[in-house]
């Protein structure tokens, strides 16, 4: 079916969130404005006339909405999500319809590879523990020595990377540079970019396992992923072993995880996401002296909409040249 052209196209953006730095700039849909003047542009500020506003667009760019909203959107030929996760999306209705999915898959992989590579490094060097001792304002050098596992270097450890997309990618080129051995598990077994020192399909997620000093989960939010990293597998890890949540939190078993960091069956756990957010101010996790907690800030950056913006530019220049669409989602994996 021919795209509409711009002088036909109603473009509806709605990008809302308590944490601002994910809300739509309002400088945005000024310059997709600008450079598309024909095209009807709506940037609504909440998602309060969302209903009305989708019941005639033909492009729609959002984080969000609801299965009747998506019903009353008759012309709807596209959705943009402003997240690389979709399944807040994936309603039965929209899975079935011929609406295109894209997302902003890549946007967040920079400073989320820094911030594994942070994560990994406070583990590494023991600053969670020489924080604890600078608020006591002690000296604390033989007693962070005698920590188990010792302070160590990157270099030579094994990080095992579960899932090699964008994120997964930007995390690997960094742990290369500090020398680390570096597996991979994805769907498919391959690396084309030949990134990891070796690579498995998903299916010998548990043989990999048993080797990793770092396990950093990348994979997209799933039926398959969820509870990915159950009480089993995190039996299967190392003692001195660390595992980084940087994707989905429905991606670990939190009780499984709760209970083995307090057995001391792994060395610690970074965490980005939960199950749940907030996180429950009574959870366990907040107590223990051996899990670094991040508020969902590793995709935290300046820079994030001007990523962002580039990647709906791209795609508005395609969709209008009736070109392929980047970071088209599947709609029935979730990815």
């Amino acid at each position: 079916m021919p795209r509409p052209s711009p002088e036909e196209t109603k473009l509806v953006l709605c990008v809302n969130h308590p944490f601002t730095l994910w809300r739509l700039p309002k400088e945005l849909p000024e310059r997709i404005q600008e450079r598309w003047p024909a095209m009807r542009v709506v940037a609504l500020p909440n998602y309060d006339r969302l209903a009305e506003e989708l019941a005639d667009a033909d492009v729609y760019v959002g984080f969000w909405a609801r299965p009747e909203q998506f019903r009353e959107a008759r012309k709807l030929r596209w959705v943009h999500a402003t997240a690389a996760g979709v399944s807040q999306l994936l309603h039965p209705e929209f899975v079935e319809s011929d609406v295109v999915l894209t997302n902003a898959r890549g946007v967040n992989a920079i400073p989320i590879g820094d911030h594994t590579l942070g994560v990994m490094l406070a583990f590494s060097r023991h600053l969670l523990s020489a924080w604890r001792h600078q608020r006591e304002h002690r000296w604390a050098q033989q007693e962070i020595w005698d920590e188990s596992p010792r302070p160590r270097e990157l270099a030579g450890q094994s990080l095992l990377l579960v899932g090699l997309g964008a994120l997964g990618r930007e995390i690997a080129a960094r742990a290369r540079g500090f020398g680390m051995r570096i597996l991979a598990v994805t769907r498919s077994g391959e690396d084309p970019e030949k990134l990891a020192d070796q690579v498995f399909a998903a299916g010998r997620l548990d043989d990999v396992l048993i080797e990793a000093d770092f396990v950093v989960l990348a994979a997209p939010e799933t039926p398959e992923t969820r509870h990915l990293i159950d009480a089993r597998r995190l039996g299967l890890m190392k003692r001195t072993a660390c595992l980084v949540n940087v994707a989905r939190g429905t991606l670990v078993d939190e009780a499984a995880l709760i209970e083995t960091l307090r057995a001391g069956r792994i060395a610690g756990a970074a965490l980005d996401v939960a199950e749940r957010e907030p996180l429950a101010a009574d959870s366990p996790l907040w107590e223990m002296e051996n899990v670094l907690i991040t508020p969902h800030v590793a995709n935290a950056s300046d820079r994030l909409w001007e990523w962002q913006e580039a990647i709906l530019v791209e795609n508005l220049e395609r969709w209008f040249s009736g070109r392929e669409l980047i970071n088209v989602v599947d709609k029935r994996r979730g990815y």
